[in-house]
């Protein structure tokens, strides 16, 4: 059974899915590559209290790291990516490029890109960390405005915090 919820946040409404407990899904009204909703998805707000929760205080910036159990669902190559993500420090950002060295496929750039922008639980696996080889904001599946807004936030946060 799939359960959900949803929460506000400053990037605007998100919802949630989750699996026995595993977040599947975290997207962002509006974002490319969302799961189109199911009247088999059962609202389950205090089963997924403690994924709110971890949002909430990463939003207030007194998270940087989460602990939700996951259960993502993909090719290994994009989990391979998705994991490269996770490795990417709060505040920091990455290329292209760089992720695909660091995930064993350096001529696969665009590739990497491909994987990152069908990343399912946004926020959580930062897919907002990766940039273009230049320094750009390149795209975002949830739109540039919230990618600049969560790194702006990151960055002002861990200035803060240092």
């Amino acid at each position: 059974m799939i359960t959900t919820t949803t929460m506000e946040s400053p990037v605007g409404t998100l919802t949630l899915t989750a699996v026995d407990g595993r977040l599947t899904r975290l997207h962002m009204d509006g974002q490319r590559h969302a799961p189109a909703t199911s009247a088999e998805w059962e609202r389950d707000d205090a089963g997924l209290a403690g994924i709110v929760e971890q949002l909430e205080a990463y939003f207030a910036g007194s998270r940087e790291d989460f602990d939700v159990p996951l259960d993502l669902q993909g090719t290994d190559f994009q989990r391979s990516v998705w994991a490269g993500l996770l490795e990417i420090p709060y505040g920091e950002t990455m290329s292209y490029g760089e992720l695909a060295r660091r995930v064993g496929r350096p001529g696969a750039s665009r590739a990497v890109g491909l994987a990152n922008g069908r990343n399912p639980v946004a926020i959580i696996v930062p897919c907002h960390r990766v940039i273009g080889a230049d320094g750009t904001m390149t795209g975002y599946g949830g739109g540039l405005d919230r990618k600049v807004w969560l790194l702006d936030h990151e960055r002002s946060r861990r200035v803060a915090v240092s």
